[in-house]
């Protein structure tokens, strides 16, 4: 009964659509399904870092409370589409983003991009210009984040005083939902399956948001259980040896959750691979800053390689 308490097996991913997914859990112990199945939903909604637009700024417009000349939409219209402009930033610092159009429909992919942010959803409108001679000129800041940003916290950090605020809501998943059934194991009966659906934005792949719940979780326990392991498999890290260690997937390298999605989205997948590159090669990968470089060389350090 323990180790079906401690080893859950993640037996299917069912894509339901490009941007949610299905996991099942099983077998668990009798009420795991439950608490394994709350726990996961509870971090999934807070907990996964994701990104938004906190501020923007309109050449000509000193408040939301006003019109823009040659624009339909008002300040407040504006505001509220900016926020369902959906990001992904690969940067831990605010990012500065610009847009400029002349005539015509204002939308997401019309924002000028760095390689700190991708626009998720460049058909999101922002305005329509019904003068053609006007022009809209716009920038906005793009800061990660987990959970929700007050409208009087994105205030305080600002990059400039001139731009207006917004609130913001970080979090990538949109939904997850949990069902708990009964199954068997040979004779036992009495065991939970688990099924959790996770929808998210498209700025993060379902499964990768799963990935890191679970992560958060067992980092979270892992420090409330101080030194006490509890034995599950014949197999220790005193016990791995090199070839395994080089095959080791890079989710058990112990990294933080960002550095982990930022190697595997550029194919980064085993020790291999990473103690494959040179220095020059690890700082060119897409997303991977200064700090994520320092850890991973803290880590393969550690693993005398």
């Amino acid at each position: 009964m323990a180790k079906s308490i401690l080893n859950p097996s993640l037996s299917s991913v069912q894509a339901v659509s490009t941007n949610s997914s299905t996991f099942t859990v099983e077998p668990l112990a009798s009420g795991y399904g439950q608490t394994l199945g709350n726990s996961l939903r509870r971090v999934l909604l807070s907990s996964i870092e994701g990104a938004a637009i906190t501020a923007f700024k309109i050449d000509g417009v000193s408040h939301e409370f006003t019109t823009v000349p040659g624009v339909k939409e008002d300040v407040v219209e504006i505001m509220l589409n900016l926020k369902s402009v959906i990001v992904k930033s690969f940067s831990d610092q605010p990012v500065e983003l610009t847009l400029s159009k002349k005539g015509g429909v204002v939308t997401a992919g019309d924002i000028k991009t760095t390689s700190d942010v991708e626009i998720v959803n460049p058909e999101q409108l922002i305005a329509t210009i019904d003068d053609p001679k006007a022009e809209l000129n716009i920038s906005v800041v793009v800061e990660s984040g987990r959970g929700y940003q007050t409208i009087e916290e994105s205030t305080s950090k600002r990059l400039h005083s001139d731009m207006i605020a917004l609130d913001a809501v970080f979090s990538p998943v949109r939904r997850v939902r949990y069902t708990v059934e009964k199954t068997r194991v040979g004779d036992n009966v009495d065991l939970d399956k688990l099924t959790l659906t996770v929808d998210t934005d498209g700025s993060i792949d379902p499964q990768a948001a799963f990935e890191q719940a679970a992560a958060i979780l067992v980092a979270q326990y892992q420090a409330l259980a101080g030194q006490t392991v509890i034995a599950n498999s014949e197999t220790t890290p005193s016990n791995i040896g090199e070839t395994d260690l080089l095959s080791l997937p890079v989710e058990e390298l112990g990294l933080t959750a960002r550095t982990t999605n930022a190697l595997i989205s550029n194919d980064i997948k085993t020790v291999n691979d990473l103690v494959s590159l040179t220095d020059e090669e690890l700082a060119d990968l897409k997303g991977f800053g200064s700090k994520a470089r320092e850890e991973v060389k803290a880590r393969v350090a550690e693993l005398e390689f």
